[in-house]
């Protein structure tokens, strides 16, 4: 016959005849005593506050960029801060998905570029304690379509824009673009004390993107050349000059006009600038078997990643050419 369980009440119920112990009377090593948790302190700011307003988040996170950078992240912050209407720390996700739609009409990457420095203005303001969240964090921007392939000037083209500027000083500026592979901001700051000879021929330091110093050598006749055009100029005057003063350096607008002028005359009916040139002097020089470091090193480029995307964006050889098509 099965014995039934006893009732709850008769498990906890002490026995008949049995005594109670008092708690004092257990020696400390057989007590376990589970201290009082209290609720977490809510988080707030331990340091003085970064920034007070929009303007001073604004002015912190611009803080040590180039001239450039600034003007154009100082636009897109001020345009979208126009667009919402409201304190940065009262943005929500809608209204930034908003202003991503408002955006329709530009190219896509300008609209990329747009969207990409507001993300980083709110990621910085967060960083610093001055908004509660990141709202950008979670805002995907859609995938760009590579387009290097169309800005890459072949060999002929860019033999031809040299061959029809008969200005020394444009002629000299547009053949270092392209030697050298600058950024027009890396040229338009080059001074005579930026240039340095070697047995043969010589090298410019460039201080670049990044704040990258680099020294790129020159072949002897790009250097020649340039060390003739230099007359009596100090150290200290920039190499290439504009008529407006002798000390006074070419500005990115006026190097862009020259350089627009050169590939017209070419007969190039693209938008070229003078990054194409940087462009073309990385394709070429890897077609040519310039080793992927050395290009990489000689263009400042902080990966070779970026490096590898010419070589991808003009290959040799692929599997079509093996079809009957």
């Amino acid at each position: 016959m099965r014995r039934e369980g006893r009732p709850p009440s008769a498990l906890s119920a002490p026995r008949k005849g049995s005594r109670s112990v008092n708690e004092s009377q257990v020696p400390a090593l057989f007590r376990e005593t589970i201290p009082a948790v209290s609720p977490p302190a809510p988080l707030t700011p331990t340091g003085p506050a970064q920034a007070a307003t929009d303007k001073d988040l604004l002015r912190l996170w611009l803080h040590g960029r180039t001239v450039n950078t600034q003007k154009a992240y100082r636009r897109d912050g001020f345009r979208f801060l126009d667009f919402t209407g409201k304190p940065l720390p009262a943005v929500t996700l809608s209204d930034l998905q908003a202003f991503q739609e408002s955006l329709a009409d530009y190219a896509p990457a300008t609209r990329a570029r747009i969207l990409d420095a507001v993300k980083s203005l709110l990621a910085f303001g967060h960083r610093i304690g001055y908004l509660p969240f990141d709202v950008g964090r979670v805002l995907k921007l859609p995938p760009l379509k590579d387009t290097l392939a169309q800005r890459i000037l072949t060999e002929a083209q860019v033999q031809r824009l040299l061959a029809l500027e008969t200005n020394p000083r444009n002629h000299l500026l547009l053949r270092l673009l392209y030697g050298a592979g600058l950024r027009v901001s890396e040229l338009v700051a080059l001074t005579w004390r930026d240039l340095q000879a070697r047995s043969e021929g010589g090298q410019i330091t460039v201080f670049g993107k990044g704040r990258k110093t680099r020294a790129i050598l020159l072949p002897v006749s790009l250097w020649q050349d340039l060390t003739a055009m230099r007359g009596g100029a100090s150290e200290d005057e920039p190499v290439f000059v504009s008529r407006q003063g002798k000390a006074q350096p070419l500005s990115l607008e006026q190097v862009k006009r020259i350089v627009r002028a050169a590939a017209h005359r070419a007969g190039i009916s693209a938008p070229v600038s003078p990054h194409w040139l940087r462009h073309a002097h990385a394709s070429h020089a890897l077609d040519r078997g310039a080793p992927i470091h050395l290009v990489q090193a000689t263009l400042g480029h902080a990966s070779m990643t970026t490096t590898g995307h010419y070589a991808h964006a003009r290959p040799e050889d692929s599997s079509a050419r093996y079809l009957s098509v």
